[in-house]
């Protein structure tokens, strides 16, 4: 005889479970994802937390604590959060902001330079009222990558997959579609 559920799973409505069904079919999804859909496809299907968790190789403990997350985040509780170590220091909002100090020109006469470098960045965030006082070199790498920025010949940070070409017309925006594949 199992013992009674604290949180049993709350029903799924049609997008839950049309979303579910698709992710735990999914070969492209992360692991994590696509076997915590199954575990709680399992669970919605009638199966106890101790069958859905033998078949996902996980413990009672760890489907319960799933299940509850799920009643009480949605689909969010499928994706795995911070994982440890030091906690994460800039947010989505730092991050923009240091994109768009990126995306700016920077004047010789305010900033020093007339193209961005890692190091000149970092000074104009650290000065700036708005900025981050303690941002590193790595940390701006880190975000300028993950937004697809490289660091070209001309000595600047641009978008990978994006360049100017001259034409006749005039100069003309050029985007490559196999950038992501071609950096990866």
């Amino acid at each position: 005889m199992t013992r009674r559920k604290r949180d049993p799973l709350r029903p799924l409505t049609k997008e839950e479970q049309r979303a579910l069904n698709s992710l735990s079919r999914c070969r492209a999804a992360p692991a994590a994802e696509v076997t915590r859909a199954a575990i709680l496809l399992a669970v919605a299907g009638g199966a106890d937390y101790q069958a859905a968790a033998e078949a996902a190789r996980r413990s009672g403990d760890a489907v319960a604590r799933l299940v509850a997350r799920f009643n009480a985040e949605g689909l969010d509780a499928l994706r795995p959060r911070h994982g440890g170590g030091r906690p994460i220091q800039y947010d989505q909002q730092a991050r923009q902001r240091i994109l768009r100090e990126a995306r700016r020109k920077p004047t010789p006469e305010a900033d020093g330079t007339a193209s961005w470098s890692l190091s000149a960045l970092k000074k104009a965030l650290r000065a700036a009222p708005d900025g981050l006082p303690s941002v590193s070199t790595y940390t701006l790498w880190q975000v300028l990558h993950e937004a697809n920025y490289t660091y070209q010949r001309t000595r600047s940070w641009c978008p990978t997959g994006q360049a100017v070409r001259k034409r006749k017309a005039g100069a003309v925006a050029v985007t490559d579609p196999d950038a992501q594949p071609k950096k990866s």
